[in-house]
């Protein structure tokens, strides 16, 4: 398979895979492909820590303020932007240095994923929102863990989407296909996989410093400009954390001070899902930052010599 090797650097929010990823690009003579499911948003520059104008003057970058924020965007979506992005890459030779922390992203890059679907049953699917809607959440997964508790166990009960669409396949193909079965390696390039971790208490500082860092540089003010275009809390890209905790202070439903906290929380909550996730990944050759800054020398090393 010659020329076409990628290399997926991830780990979770704040480790400091933009400082990474940026240094190993230049050094390989790459280019960055983004598997961050909210740096493909237009519009949102602070929130979403995206590498700033300069650095990507320096080292190109892909599935970067791509989409418009009022647009729906679904991973099979990214599946094909980004493998297209890929596949340009391949051709001029350039090294794909892949980046980001969305798990759903990676996997689209790294697995042999089938997003088709069966038609839709809108009517069951209506049913199963209605029924979280007047009893939560919970009470959808609930119908899940009874019919399968398999497929309820690796499904989170806040995905109410994932939920309902396993409920209706159980109801039309009478099983949800086990989740290892659908991890399956893709063959259309060789992935290398590196993974970024710190101490929890380096990581939880560095967290609640990025929070107050994109507050001073005007997070608020980024958030009250989207919501004047028309976006709300329904949105999926709204759905992003620091973005639907300030939109409940502007709706005058939390305090500044509650939805800043609220923020740091839910960042060092992502994390922890972040890492339970990657750490299943085989095949990982993981750097701990908390003993090395931005490892690149390292990584290079590795790299040449792999």
């Amino acid at each position: 398979m010659p020329n076409r090797k990628i290399i997926v650097i991830l780990g979770p929010t704040a480790v400091g895979k933009t400082e990474v990823s940026l240094g190993v690009a230049k050094a390989l003579k790459g280019e960055v492909l983004s598997a961050d499911s909210m740096q493909l948003y237009k519009m949102m520059e602070i929130g979403c820590a995206k590498p700033t104008w300069e650095e990507r003057r320096f080292v190109p970058h892909h599935m970067v303020d791509e989409i418009d924020p009022r647009e729906s965007f679904s991973v099979a979506d990214y599946q094909k932007k980004a493998k297209k992005a890929l596949q340009d890459m391949f051709e001029r030779g350039v090294l794909p240095v892949v980046a980001g922390g969305t798990g759903l992203y990676i996997n689209a890059l790294i697995y042999d994923m089938d997003f088709g679907e069966n038609p839709a049953n809108f009517i069951f699917r209506e049913e199963m929102e209605k029924l979280a809607l007047e009893k939560g959440k919970e009470e959808v997964h609930r119908l899940l863990m009874n019919r399968d508790p398999k497929a309820g166990e690796v499904i989170h009960p806040n995905n109410l989407k994932k939920v309902i669409r396993a409920l209706e396949r159980l109801d039309t193909e009478g099983t949800v296909k086990p989740f290892r079965e659908n991890l399956v390696p893709t063959k259309e390039y060789e992935v290398h996989l590196i993974g970024l971790s710190r101490n929890r208490s380096q990581l939880y500082q560095r967290i609640d410093a990025r929070v107050d860092a994109f507050l001073e540089k005007g997070l608020l003010e980024e958030v009250r400009g989207l919501r004047e275009l028309g976006l709300t809390e329904k949105d999926i890209s709204m759905k992003g954390i620091g973005y639907k905790e300030l939109f409940r202070f502007l709706d005058g439903e939390d305090s500044l001070e509650k939805a800043v906290e609220e923020i740091k929380k839910n960042t060092r909550n992502l994390a922890k899902r972040q890492m339970t996730w990657f750490r299943k990944y085989p095949y990982v050759t993981w750097f701990d930052l908390s003993r090395m800054e931005a490892p690149v020398e390292e990584i290079v090393t590795w790299w040449i010599n792999r």
